[in-house]
Protein backbone atom coordinates (compact mmCIF):
# COMPACT_ATOMS: atom_id res chain seq x y z
CA UNK A 1 0.00 0.00 0.00
CA UNK A 2 1.00 3.92 -0.89
CA UNK A 3 -0.82 5.44 1.65
CA UNK A 4 -1.40 9.02 1.95
CA UNK A 5 -4.01 11.19 4.52
CA UNK A 6 -6.90 10.45 5.54
CA UNK A 7 -9.34 7.57 6.34
CA UNK A 8 -8.82 5.64 3.16
CA UNK A 9 -6.06 3.50 4.13
CA UNK A 10 -7.33 2.42 7.06
CA UNK A 11 -10.31 1.31 5.30
CA UNK A 12 -8.63 -0.44 2.81
CA UNK A 13 -6.45 -2.41 6.01
CA UNK A 14 -10.09 -2.62 7.66
CA UNK A 15 -11.14 -4.27 3.63
CA UNK A 16 -8.11 -6.33 3.41
CA UNK A 17 -8.15 -8.27 7.03
CA UNK A 18 -11.77 -8.80 5.96
CA UNK A 19 -10.60 -11.30 3.52
CA UNK A 20 -10.75 -14.58 3.71
CA UNK A 21 -7.37 -15.31 2.52
CA UNK A 22 -4.31 -14.37 4.89
CA UNK A 23 -2.24 -11.77 3.78
CA UNK A 24 1.11 -9.43 4.61
CA UNK A 25 0.23 -5.81 4.08
CA UNK A 26 3.59 -3.65 3.34
CA UNK A 27 3.10 -0.26 3.53
CA UNK A 28 5.36 3.33 2.44
CA UNK A 29 3.86 6.34 4.11
CA UNK A 30 4.36 9.33 3.30
CA UNK A 31 5.92 11.94 5.84
CA UNK A 32 3.73 15.26 7.11
CA UNK A 33 0.77 13.53 4.86
CA UNK A 34 -0.06 9.39 6.51
CA UNK A 35 -1.30 9.00 10.39
CA UNK A 36 1.63 7.78 12.30
CA UNK A 37 -0.92 5.20 14.11
CA UNK A 38 -1.60 3.23 10.44
CA UNK A 39 1.84 1.35 11.18
CA UNK A 40 -0.03 -0.47 14.36
CA UNK A 41 -2.36 -2.16 11.52
CA UNK A 42 -0.05 -3.01 9.27
CA UNK A 43 2.99 -5.90 9.01
CA UNK A 44 5.56 -3.35 7.70
CA UNK A 45 5.61 0.46 7.04
CA UNK A 46 8.13 2.67 5.98
CA UNK A 47 8.72 6.57 5.52
CA UNK A 48 9.10 8.84 2.65
CA UNK A 49 9.00 12.36 0.88
CA UNK A 50 6.58 12.68 -1.47
CA UNK A 51 9.16 13.00 -4.59
CA UNK A 52 11.45 9.55 -3.70
CA UNK A 53 9.73 7.15 -5.85
CA UNK A 54 13.38 5.38 -6.42
CA UNK A 55 13.15 4.85 -2.63
CA UNK A 56 9.72 3.50 -2.68
CA UNK A 57 10.54 0.95 -5.56
CA UNK A 58 13.33 -0.04 -3.54
CA UNK A 59 11.31 -0.58 -0.69
CA UNK A 60 8.61 -2.71 -2.34
CA UNK A 61 11.04 -4.62 -4.02
CA UNK A 62 12.88 -5.39 -0.97
CA UNK A 63 9.86 -6.65 0.90
CA UNK A 64 8.55 -8.76 -2.20
CA UNK A 65 5.82 -6.54 -3.16
CA UNK A 66 4.42 -7.27 -6.46
CA UNK A 67 1.09 -5.47 -6.30
CA UNK A 68 0.02 -2.32 -4.91
CA UNK A 69 -2.82 0.00 -3.94
CA UNK A 70 -2.46 3.96 -3.93
CA UNK A 71 -4.90 4.80 -1.39
CA UNK A 72 -5.10 8.58 0.35
CA UNK A 73 -5.20 11.93 -0.53
CA UNK A 74 -1.43 13.88 -0.73
CA UNK A 75 -2.49 17.73 -0.01
CA UNK A 76 -2.65 19.05 -3.21
CA UNK A 77 -0.01 21.94 -3.29
CA UNK A 78 2.32 19.04 -2.68
CA UNK A 79 1.94 17.74 -6.03
CA UNK A 80 3.76 20.43 -7.19
CA UNK A 81 5.63 22.01 -4.38
CA UNK A 82 8.04 19.03 -3.51
CA UNK A 83 11.90 17.57 -3.73
CA UNK A 84 11.36 15.25 -6.93
CA UNK A 85 14.17 12.76 -6.93
CA UNK A 86 15.72 11.60 -10.10
CA UNK A 87 13.47 8.49 -10.79
CA UNK A 88 10.45 10.86 -10.79
CA UNK A 89 12.22 13.84 -12.43
CA UNK A 90 12.03 11.63 -15.60
CA UNK A 91 9.39 10.19 -15.82
CA UNK A 92 7.21 13.72 -15.46
CA UNK A 93 9.79 15.28 -18.14
CA UNK A 94 7.53 13.31 -20.15
CA UNK A 95 4.26 14.60 -19.49
CA UNK A 96 2.75 17.41 -21.51
CA UNK A 97 -0.11 17.82 -19.04
CA UNK A 98 0.28 18.16 -14.90
CA UNK A 99 -2.62 16.39 -13.01
CA UNK A 100 -3.74 14.07 -10.81
CA UNK A 101 -4.53 11.74 -13.52
CA UNK A 102 -0.96 12.05 -15.73
CA UNK A 103 1.00 12.18 -12.46
CA UNK A 104 -0.07 9.02 -11.01
CA UNK A 105 -0.42 7.54 -14.01
CA UNK A 106 3.23 7.97 -14.69
CA UNK A 107 3.56 6.65 -11.18
CA UNK A 108 2.38 3.62 -12.22
CA UNK A 109 4.34 2.92 -15.51
CA UNK A 110 7.32 3.42 -13.42
CA UNK A 111 6.10 0.62 -10.72
CA UNK A 112 5.48 -1.21 -13.76
CA UNK A 113 9.04 -1.18 -14.93
CA UNK A 114 10.08 -3.23 -12.41
CA UNK A 115 7.17 -5.48 -12.51
CA UNK A 116 4.83 -3.83 -9.61
CA UNK A 117 1.13 -4.06 -10.64
CA UNK A 118 -1.01 -1.25 -9.35
CA UNK A 119 -4.03 -2.24 -8.69
CA UNK A 120 -7.70 -0.08 -8.60
CA UNK A 121 -7.79 2.04 -5.67
CA UNK A 122 -11.13 0.40 -4.68
CA UNK A 123 -9.84 -3.45 -4.09
CA UNK A 124 -11.26 -5.04 -1.10
CA UNK A 125 -13.75 -1.85 -0.70
CA UNK A 126 -17.04 -2.77 -3.18
CA UNK A 127 -18.66 -3.10 0.33
CA UNK A 128 -18.34 0.98 0.62
CA UNK A 129 -19.78 1.58 -3.07
CA UNK A 130 -22.96 2.20 -2.60
CA UNK A 131 -25.41 0.71 -5.64
CA UNK A 132 -28.09 3.11 -7.01
CA UNK A 133 -30.58 5.08 -4.46
CA UNK A 134 -30.62 6.69 -1.14
CA UNK A 135 -27.65 6.37 1.09
CA UNK A 136 -27.54 8.69 4.42
CA UNK A 137 -29.34 10.85 5.85
CA UNK A 138 -32.52 12.45 4.69
CA UNK A 139 -34.44 11.42 1.92
CA UNK A 140 -34.25 14.49 -1.25
CA UNK A 141 -37.57 15.58 -2.55
CA UNK A 142 -38.42 15.36 -6.05
CA UNK A 143 -37.43 19.05 -6.56
CA UNK A 144 -33.80 18.50 -5.02
CA UNK A 145 -33.33 15.17 -6.45
CA UNK A 146 -33.96 17.11 -10.12
CA UNK A 147 -31.33 19.89 -9.19
CA UNK A 148 -28.74 16.80 -8.47
CA UNK A 149 -29.33 15.40 -11.79
CA UNK A 150 -28.78 18.17 -13.07
CA UNK A 151 -25.38 19.03 -10.95
CA UNK A 152 -24.59 15.33 -11.73
CA UNK A 153 -24.39 16.14 -15.77
CA UNK A 154 -22.67 19.23 -14.86
CA UNK A 155 -20.02 17.66 -13.39
CA UNK A 156 -19.47 14.78 -15.37
CA UNK A 157 -18.60 17.26 -17.99
CA UNK A 158 -16.07 19.12 -15.87
CA UNK A 159 -14.29 15.74 -15.35
CA UNK A 160 -14.52 15.01 -19.20
CA UNK A 161 -12.68 17.87 -19.23
CA UNK A 162 -10.08 17.30 -16.53
CA UNK A 163 -11.18 20.37 -14.43
CA UNK A 164 -12.67 18.93 -11.36
CA UNK A 165 -15.43 15.98 -10.25
CA UNK A 166 -17.76 18.20 -8.36
CA UNK A 167 -20.13 21.23 -8.34
CA UNK A 168 -22.11 22.88 -6.36
CA UNK A 169 -26.07 23.81 -7.66
CA UNK A 170 -28.68 25.65 -6.87
CA UNK A 171 -32.09 25.27 -8.77
CA UNK A 172 -30.59 25.06 -12.23
CA UNK A 173 -27.75 26.78 -11.24
CA UNK A 174 -24.05 26.47 -10.99
CA UNK A 175 -22.77 28.24 -7.86
CA UNK A 176 -19.20 26.45 -7.69
CA UNK A 177 -17.09 24.41 -9.91
CA UNK A 178 -14.03 22.14 -8.57
CA UNK A 179 -10.66 22.37 -9.55
CA UNK A 180 -7.30 22.21 -7.89
CA UNK A 181 -8.44 23.76 -4.87
CA UNK A 182 -10.14 20.56 -3.91
CA UNK A 183 -13.83 19.30 -2.99
CA UNK A 184 -14.34 21.43 0.52
CA UNK A 185 -13.09 24.53 -1.05
CA UNK A 186 -15.70 24.27 -3.50
CA UNK A 187 -18.32 23.53 -1.14
CA UNK A 188 -17.78 26.69 1.01
CA UNK A 189 -18.06 28.88 -2.09
CA UNK A 190 -20.61 27.35 -3.06
CA UNK A 191 -22.58 27.31 0.09
CA UNK A 192 -21.62 30.93 0.68
CA UNK A 193 -23.09 31.64 -2.70
CA UNK A 194 -26.48 29.84 -1.89
CA UNK A 195 -27.12 31.00 1.24
CA UNK A 196 -28.12 27.79 2.40
CA UNK A 197 -31.09 27.57 0.02
CA UNK A 198 -32.02 24.38 -1.84
CA UNK A 199 -27.58 23.92 -2.47
CA UNK A 200 -26.55 20.52 -3.55
CA UNK A 201 -23.10 19.06 -3.77
CA UNK A 202 -22.93 16.89 -7.15
CA UNK A 203 -19.85 14.48 -6.82
CA UNK A 204 -18.95 12.03 -10.41
CA UNK A 205 -16.44 10.20 -11.44
CA UNK A 206 -14.37 10.80 -14.92
CA UNK A 207 -15.88 9.42 -17.91
CA UNK A 208 -13.27 6.41 -18.44
CA UNK A 209 -11.64 6.89 -15.01
CA UNK A 210 -9.19 5.04 -14.02
CA UNK A 211 -10.40 3.50 -11.12
CA UNK A 212 -5.99 2.31 -10.01
CA UNK A 213 -6.54 6.51 -8.19
CA UNK A 214 -8.27 9.45 -7.97
CA UNK A 215 -11.53 7.91 -7.40
CA UNK A 216 -14.55 9.93 -6.01
CA UNK A 217 -14.89 9.93 -2.10
CA UNK A 218 -16.84 11.50 0.52
CA UNK A 219 -17.07 10.95 4.63
CA UNK A 220 -17.63 12.31 7.58
CA UNK A 221 -15.71 15.56 6.89
CA UNK A 222 -17.54 16.12 3.55
CA UNK A 223 -21.03 15.70 5.48
CA UNK A 224 -19.65 17.93 8.06
CA UNK A 225 -18.36 20.52 5.86
CA UNK A 226 -21.51 20.65 3.68
CA UNK A 227 -23.81 21.18 6.79
CA UNK A 228 -21.59 24.34 7.93
CA UNK A 229 -21.82 25.70 4.62
CA UNK A 230 -25.49 25.52 3.93
CA UNK A 231 -25.19 22.31 1.09
CA UNK A 232 -28.17 20.19 2.67
CA UNK A 233 -27.77 17.49 0.00
CA UNK A 234 -24.72 15.57 -2.00
CA UNK A 235 -25.54 13.42 -5.24
CA UNK A 236 -23.15 10.87 -5.29
CA UNK A 237 -22.06 8.15 -8.71
CA UNK A 238 -23.71 4.51 -7.69
CA UNK A 239 -20.97 1.94 -7.54
CA UNK A 240 -18.36 4.61 -8.20
CA UNK A 241 -18.27 6.64 -4.87
CA UNK A 242 -16.30 5.50 -2.18
CA UNK A 243 -18.45 6.22 1.33
CA UNK A 244 -15.26 5.69 4.07
CA UNK A 245 -16.19 6.34 7.72
CA UNK A 246 -19.84 5.07 6.82
CA UNK A 247 -21.09 4.83 10.89
CA UNK A 248 -19.89 8.19 11.40
CA UNK A 249 -20.84 9.53 8.74
CA UNK A 250 -24.72 8.22 8.99
CA UNK A 251 -24.21 9.64 11.72
CA UNK A 252 -23.54 13.07 11.25
CA UNK A 253 -26.17 13.27 7.88
CA UNK A 254 -29.19 12.01 10.14
CA UNK A 255 -27.91 14.40 12.97
CA UNK A 256 -27.02 17.81 10.39
CA UNK A 257 -30.19 17.11 8.26
CA UNK A 258 -27.74 15.87 4.75
CA UNK A 259 -28.99 13.88 2.64
CA UNK A 260 -27.09 11.86 0.47
CA UNK A 261 -28.36 9.89 -2.87
CA UNK A 262 -26.46 7.50 -5.49
CA UNK A 263 -27.06 8.42 -9.08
Amino acid sequence: MLAGKGLYPTAFVDGARRQEEPMRLVTMAFTGETDPALADSVDTLDWCRVGQLGKIIKFFKKEGVSEIVMVGQITPKNLFEFRPDLRITMAMAKLKQRNAETLFGALADEFAKDGITVLPATTFLDHLLPPEGPVLGRALSEEELEAARYGFGIAKETSRLDIGQSVVVREGTVLAVEAFEGTNECVRRGGALGKGKKVILAKVSKPNQDMRFDVPVIGPDTIRNCAEAGVGAIAIEAKKTLVLGWEEAAELAKKLKVGVVAL
